[in-house]
């Protein structure tokens, strides 16, 4: 079994220096403050930034979306150390990647919206990436659309694992819409964590197998990753 957990809001928040951070790149590129509206909600990071800079006027072709997205790393880096005071793993969610990390013929990774050195740089601030097999996962900047993502991640498990990987044996964990969206196009389960944006019936009515409210109890979690899947809000 292949499981595939999402970082931001079902794993960790970045917190507000992880914003600064954003920020910071914005205007080392634009010269001017990121000012217009908007929200990642489970976007790659090439969707999102070559959506901010389109919402700031600013024409993502010529090599600005690359230096865009150099400077995030940039950024990230230089603002680690906020992100690992002011951020936070969410509750027992190195308790739910240890107890299914100790499951028998079970790889983890991550299925994420961040570029590669944003995904290890976080998980790295909150302990958590020695739970996972970073080789085997997919990264926001691999693909424009999420639903694209698994493609990659069962590619890099067949090429590190020296075998083919089915949908079927797989189980994305998320909190978005787009995290069901992408489990659905794919075939696989989702396991879908309110503790993003994203209300539990919403979650639910989007067609996600499972419903958490969140990682807390860490019986219910190996229990929606390995068993049958059931509809609705999961109940302690």
């Amino acid at each position: 079994m292949l499981v595939l957990w999402d970082i931001d809001h079902t794993l960790l928040d970045a917190g507000p220096a992880g914003r600064d951070a954003y920020a910071a790149a914005f205007q080392a590129v634009a010269g001017r403050p990121l000012t217009a509206p908007w929200q990642f909600d489970g976007r790659t990071e090439l969707a999102a930034a070559t959506e901010v800079l389109q919402a700031h006027g600013i024409d993502p072709a010529d090599g600005t979306l690359d230096r865009f997205l150099d400077q995030l790393v940039t950024q990230f880096r230089a603002y680690a150390d906020g992100i690992a005071t002011e951020g936070r793993a969410l509750p027992s969610a190195a308790a739910a990647l240890a107890a299914v990390g100790a499951l028998h013929g079970v790889h983890q990774s991550v299925l994420t919206g961040n570029l590669y050195p944003l995904a290890v740089m976080k998980l790295t601030a909150f302990g958590l990436a020695d739970h996972l097999d970073l080789r085997l996962g997919a990264y926001g900047g691999d693909a424009y659309e999420r639903t694209d993502l698994p493609a990659h991640a069962f590619a890099r498990v067949e090429r590190e694992l020296g075998r083919p990987h089915r949908p079927e044996d797989t189980v994305i964990v998320g909190d978005t819409l787009r995290d069901v969206a992408t489990a659905r196009a794919a075939g696989t389960r989702i396991v879908a964590v309110a503790t993003g944006s994203v209300g539990a019936d919403a979650l639910a009515a989007a067609g996600a197998d499972v419903v958490l409210t969140d990682l807390a109890d860490t019986a219910a979690t190996l229990h929606a990753i390995t068993g049958r899947p059931r509809r609705g809000p999961e109940q302690p």
